[in-house]
């Protein structure tokens, strides 16, 4: 996994949290600049998943992008929109980081 890969998947990461957190204030596409900002952001992160994906094999990709993003999503509803954090959020939260810990450090999967 190259220094570069995993600065674009963390870049990935972060224009697709803040797609999402904007898919949240765009009012079901009813308000035209977080709307703007749900495409740009989306795009973006596919654009650099895809640039991570030239050395990072692509399961190991998706299970960080996607654990990293909600567990960044879930902490953002916490704090803006005051979402509960109830016992069983945190343990999936923490069973889903666990998973992509276990990809990363005990998987031997290489890049094709």
């Amino acid at each position: 996994m190259s220094a570069n890969a995993l600065l674009a998947l963390l870049a990935a990461i972060v224009s697709e949290v803040i797609g999402t957190t904007a898919l949240k204030f765009s009012d079901g596409f009813s308000r035209p600049l977080p709307s703007l900002i749900v495409v740009v952001g989306y795009a973006l992160s596919f654009y650099l998943m895809s640039l991570s994906l030239r050395s990072i094999p692509l399961g190991t990709a998706y299970a960080i992008w996607s654990g990293l993003g909600t567990a960044a999503t879930v902490a953002i509803g916490v704090l803006l929109w005051k979402e509960s954090l109830d016992p069983a959020r945190v343990i999936g939260i923490a069973l889903i980081i666990a998973g992509v810990l276990v990809l990363n450090f005990l998987s031997k999967s290489a890049a094709a």
